[in-house]
């Protein structure tokens, strides 16, 4: 006697399921609403205007042939422009100089405030890292009243010496002034996040480094330091991108420092110049983002050199 297989239905979900399921579909629906705000901003005033530029970097425009597409001719142009290449050089040099001396100040006031518990320590922190919460503008206008040769207290100073104030504006001192302008303003910033990566390391490390007789040197150089070595990368990522983007402390600058800072002190000063003053918006767009290009190359291949100290991948 043979029996027919009944087919089995298919199993149905317990209603506890459903109702979980729908609730988490009504979250994901919140969660949408909530961003909804950002995602807005974020395409109308960033990811359109970029389109935009691109485009116009596409394109040249002149009174005789009017606007028309051209490629990739002015980014031709810009890397044959001696102006944006010396530029490119100047904040290669800057950032040879801008990036060792903040990460390591920072590294060396992140690592003693680690040993410190006490209160003076929450006010130190607070005081390295106040310079960070001044608006480069306004701290730039401050470290140009306090360098001005004919005005100002260093002036005074010198006076009250009976000696000749030193010209900080000058041709052959404004790349120094602008180091310390920029390493007053950002070390602070770079401590704070190498600070809070010493803070996630586990305590019990530095117990057993100091029973096997390691130094608190040695625990620093020898166990803190390779612990957050991804973190240290990613601080000095944060760090070149900056310094090659340079812009605000020279534009602000440039009137006081009369020649000492030309139109194309760095590409980001030279491509607001082509663009706000000459009216080459279709070239200046070229130029930003030929420096964009240079800073992603830059940032990968230093994270790809230093993948496996950091940990990275």
């Amino acid at each position: 006697m043979s029996t027919t297989p009944q087919l089995q239905r298919p199993a149905q979900l317990p209603a506890a399921t459903k109702r979980g399921v729908t609730l988490e579909r009504k979250h994901a629906r919140f969660g949408w609403v909530f961003l909804a705000p950002f995602a807005i901003v974020f395409l109308v005033f960033l990811v359109l205007p970029l389109m935009y530029a691109f485009w116009m970097s596409l394109h040249t425009n002149t009174l005789a042939a009017g606007e028309k597409f051209a490629g990739l001719t002015n980014y031709v142009a810009a890397f044959k422009d001696q102006r944006f290449m010396s530029g490119l050089a100047r904040v290669g040099a800057f950032a040879l100089v801008f990036v060792p001396l903040q990460i390591g100040l920072a590294l060396f006031f992140a690592l003693i405030l680690d040993e410190i518990k006490t209160r003076f320590s929450r006010f130190t922190r607070l005081l390295i890292f106040a310079p960070y919460a001044i608006p480069g503008v306004i701290g730039a206008l401050m470290w140009g009243f306090l360098y001005s040769p004919s005005f100002g207290p260093l002036v005074s100073f010198f006076d009250f010496l009976n000696m000749q104030a030193p010209d900080l504006l000058s041709r052959d001192s404004i790349f120094w002034s602008l180091t310390n302008i920029v390493t007053w303003q950002w070390t602070g910033y770079y401590m704070i996040i190498i600070y809070a990566s010493l803070q996630s390391i586990d305590t019990s490390i530095y117990e057993a480094a100091r029973i096997d007789g390691a130094s608190k040197l040695q625990t620093a150089l020898q166990i803190k330091v390779p612990i957050i070595a991804s973190s240290l990368v990613l601080t000095i990522v944060f760090a070149l991108i900056g310094t090659l983007q340079f812009f605000t402390e020279p534009q602000v600058l440039a009137p006081l420092a009369g020649n000492a800072i030309d139109a194309a002190y760095t590409p980001n000063l030279y491509a607001y110049n082509l663009a706000f003053s000459y009216q080459q918006f279709n070239y200046a767009s070229a130029i930003s983002f030929a420096l964009g290009l240079m800073v992603f190359l830059a940032s990968i291949i230093f994270l790809i050199a230093t993948r496996k100290k950091s940990g990275l991948r």
